[in-house]
């Protein structure tokens, strides 16, 4: 597990063969290529908007309940002119299904009114027409208005009154607001709902005709996209004086190959290491066996250049909390049963593989921990049988399965410290995190000692306490000690990071979830075995269905929150507790200019 290094790499060459250039680098796929024409950002966004018109146009067609014949080769086909064609007939039924929308949504709420029109003012002397609908509770209240009224319909809830007025009444004349209900009339609007409907019926059987196409828009996307990123390049470059300039991050192993690729170019090539003031990227390097931490890590938060890789810590880590939080064998064997299920089609592309591959992992430590525990699918092994031999942990042992996720907690805060000291080995610093190490391991031991009566645990915790102090207090501070006033801040710096004991002993407490959340899968499995015995007891004949019916729902729920809670708080305890002491810095993610669907 790595961080891989990498070389700035610039290149320089005659304008005229930029395009050529680039569309062989994008080729060879290795190189994160730097922005050095900042002014373009417009315009590269105009090229990327390609792609994502593709995404809406396939998303769109794809979600078309009904399907033309796949057209699989066609010379005529424009995949530009097939998606800008796609993408006005999807805003284009949006915009007369928001029209049909608010007119049917007009006509509910005519539609007590009846047929009308508003007559000329003239007509009524300068009269006009206030529409209110008043619950009939409050109907008493209109005895004592001042205006000429009268209710034109009513149902169970509501009088539909009219108010005669020359001016709108006031708004406490009334219980209620006014009502708008428009000038045009109810039979006009039934009109243009229907010329609507009508018109969206052509637009759907467009929509249905375009669907022909999504074979070959999904053949044509890779292209798209290839374009795209190479237009976009083309926008990142600096182009004076008929010569261009292009800079990009390279693996430091592959420098020798673009060495070779900008003689046969007649480039002119500088390979720098990283300055001080650069952001390089970050790319991580694990076995295939672990490459689904990285997936982990960069779902959360890419680490600095600078930093470490925390992909093969998280990838185990997630493994067990996962397993802990499961607690079922059973239900880990039916995670297996999907995972033989989704094998293969995981496996097409090499992000599935790495998935695949966490997967497997997890789902192995989840059997194992289950079969543990001695628990499936609720339901504990014959006492004389030989899966209760191998039965090691209780769930309703409440003490030690607190102490025992206490100590997973210990031991993963521990090492994210101890991870930290190794990195900062070269400065005295580095004793700060041995002090946290020592901390947190002294208030362990301390706690198992009140817990057992045991004086020498008590002892060794308070002497590792008292180490921890005094490091934490000469070492937190990165201040230089050269006169007296030196020190006393440097102590002040100390007195201050000794603050952070009560987020240490909460951190490590936040792992009695793993404990808590296993034990109420444990339970509701359980409860939902205790609740079908009951009802087949209870109903001989029909309580057998209601019974498989119970199980069936009840650990299918389960099993739902179960998978849930495992994601969650399984990464919760690394991107929150772990993350805390160990990994500071955030970086962003290598981001190769390559060909897709090519390698």
């Amino acid at each position: 597990m790595a961080i891989v290094k990498l070389k700035k790499l610039t290149f320089c060459g005659l304008l005229a063969e930029k395009n050529q250039v680039l569309a062989k680098l994008q080729a060879m796929g290795d190189l994160h290529l730097i922005r050095l024409n900042a002014s373009r950002r417009a315009i590269e966004r105009e090229h990327g908007q390609q792609t994502e018109n593709v995404i809406q146009a396939l998303r769109y067609l794809n979600s078309c309940p009904n399907k033309r014949h796949q057209v699989k080769t066609s010379k005529k086909f424009n995949v530009d002119h097939t998606v800008e064609q796609v993408i006005k007939l999807k805003e284009r039924s949006r915009e007369l299904k928001d029209r049909y929308d608010a007119i049917q949504k007009r006509i509910k709420e005519l539609e007590p009114w009846g047929e009308f029109q508003f007559p000329n003012t003239n007509q009524l002397a300068s009269q006009r027409l206030w529409f209110y609908i008043i619950p009939k509770r409050m109907m008493n209240r209109l005895n004592d208005l001042d205006y000429v009224w009268q209710t034109v319909y009513q149902n169970n809830l509501y009088c539909y009154v009219v108010v005669i007025s020359e001016s709108e009444p006031p708004e406490n004349a009334l219980p209620v607001p006014r009502t708008h209900t428009g000038s045009i009339p109810l039979s006009q609007l039934e009109n243009q709902a229907g010329e609507l409907e009508s018109a969206l019926e052509d637009l759907q059987a467009q929509r249905e005709s375009y669907t022909r196409w999504i074979t070959l828009m999904t053949l044509h996307f890779n292209e798209t996209r290839n374009q795209d990123d190479l237009k976009q390049a083309q926008m990142q470059t600096r182009d004076e004086a008929g010569v261009f300039a292009l800079q990009g991050w390279l693996p430091e192993k592959d420098v020798a190959r673009y060495r070779q690729f900008a003689e046969a170019q007649n480039l002119a090539l500088l390979v720098e290491d990283p300055a001080p003031d650069d952001e390089p990227p970050t790319l991580l390097e694990n076995p295939p066996q672990f490459s689904g931490g990285e997936d982990l890590v960069n779902f959360y938060q890419t680490p600095g250049y600078q930093g470490w890789d925390p992909s093969l810590m998280v990838f185990f880590s997630f493994t067990l909390f996962f397993a802990i939080i499961l607690s079922d064998a059973g239900y880990a064997g039916l995670f297996g049963l999907f995972l033989i299920f989704k094998w293969r089609k995981w496996g097409a592309n090499v992000k599935g593989r790495r998935i695949r591959t966490l997967a497997a992992h997890t789902v192995l430590a989840s059997v194992v921990w289950g079969i543990l525990c001695g628990s499936y699918f609720g339901y504990a092994p014959k006492p004389d049988s030989l899966l209760a031999s191998v039965k090691s942990f209780d769930l309703n042992d409440f003490d030690g399965m607190i102490r025992l996720t206490v100590a997973i907690g210990v031991v993963h805060i521990a090492l994210a410290n101890l991870i930290k000291a190794f990195r900062m080995r070269h400065t005295l610093q580095a004793l700060a995190p041995i002090g946290w190490i020592c901390m947190v391991s002294g208030g362990f031991l301390r706690w198992l000692a009140e817990s057992g009566s045991d004086f020498r645990l008590a002892l060794a915790g308070n002497a590792l306490m008292g180490l921890a102090t005094l490091l934490l207090l000469s070492f937190s501070g990165s201040r230089p000690i050269t006169r007296f006033p030196d020190l006393i801040w440097r102590l002040v710096d100390g007195i201050k990071s000794l603050i952070g004991v009560t987020q240490l002993f909460g951190d490590v407490l936040s792992y009695m979830r793993l404990f808590a959340l296993g034990l109420a899968s444990a339970s509701l499995a359980l409860t939902f075995n205790q609740l079908a015995e009951q009802v087949i007891v209870s109903m001989p004949g029909p309580g057998l269905l209601f019974g498989i019916l119970i199980l069936l729902l009840g650990h299918a729920l389960n099993l739902m929150l179960c998978l849930m809670s495992g994601m969650v708080h399984g990464l919760r305890l690394n991107f929150i507790e772990f993350y805390n002491w160990s990994v500071s810095n955030e970086g962003y993610p290598f981001k190769a200019f390559s060909k897709k669907g090519v390698r």
